[in-house]
């Protein structure tokens, strides 16, 4: 697994949740939210982090947020190894079901575009590997996390699991969630009430399980990732929040 991967498996491991369908519009995110993260290996902070939707798009005739999550090296980490990562989605801002995805990595000599278009009319994706049958709801991992957003989590029980079927390279995969309780956390951005989950990486799937993950999201409607942390072959991981602005709800998971 690429250092890029560990950082975007970080950000948006709680993307491998579930689906289940929404009956009405998601009111967690909207146009102009923007999140800033460190990304730490140890104690070095090895990169950041930004997650954004800049606007409106439109794909296959359906209203979309653009979204993009970007993942740089520092100046000091590109000398060892440099990292310039870009993925982006496009969610239906009524379904919150994803219309297309985009990852475009760049890591030392590595480079990699992979582009998926989902036909939800027609239960399809088309790639530049061909066209594959999709279920209903499909996600990509960016979809997800941000449909995970839209979650109401006050009546989940400690160990209850929830499932996603998460679309990549051809192939679906179902994964599971378990949630996991609550805790206070303290990053840059503050201190913040949270909710935690961890999800159940099996092997086969879009990553390969090299340790527990845990996702730390704020307490609050917008369900913002505050912590994510993992465990990696080489040590450990963790993507802290820096930076928000232009969230959809006020912020009333920070408690300072």
């Amino acid at each position: 697994m690429t250092i890029g991967k560990n950082i975007f498996l970080l950000i948006f491991g709680v993307s491998f949740l579930f689906s289940q369908k929404s009956e009405q519009q998601q009111r967690a995110f909207a146009v102009g939210e923007k999140l800033v993260f460190d990304v730490n290996f140890g104690f070095i902070t090895a990169g950041y982090a930004e997650m954004n939707i800049p606007q409106l798009d439109t794909v296959l005739g359906a209203t979309t947020y653009k979204v993009s999550f970007t993942v740089r090296s520092t100046p000091t980490f590109d000398l060892f190894f440099e990292v310039r990562d870009r993925y982006e989605t496009y969610i239906d801002t009524a379904t919150t079901v994803p219309w297309k995805f985009e990852q475009h990595i760049k890591e030392g000599k590595f480079k990699r575009d992979y582009v998926a278009v989902f036909d939800h009319r027609n239960n399809k994706a088309l790639t530049d590997e061909g066209e594959f049958a999709i279920p209903a709801d499909v996600h990509d991992i960016m979809s997800a996390f941000y449909y995970a957003r839209t979650i109401d989590y006050s009546k989940f029980k400690i160990g209850q699991r929830v499932h996603l079927q998460n679309f990549f390279k051809g192939k679906t995969n179902p994964l599971d969630v378990k949630y996991l309780g609550k805790q206070k956390v303290e990053v840059d951005a503050g201190t913040f009430n949270c909710i935690i989950v961890e999800p159940m990486v099996k092997e086969g799937g879009l990553f390969k399980s090299e340790g527990r993950i845990l996702i730390w999201l704020s307490d609050d409607e917008n369900k913002i990732p505050v912590k994510v942390s993992t465990k990696v072959v080489i040590g450990s991981i963790d993507a802290e929040l820096k930076e928000y602005s232009g969230l959809r709800n006020e912020m009333k998971a920070k408690i300072k």
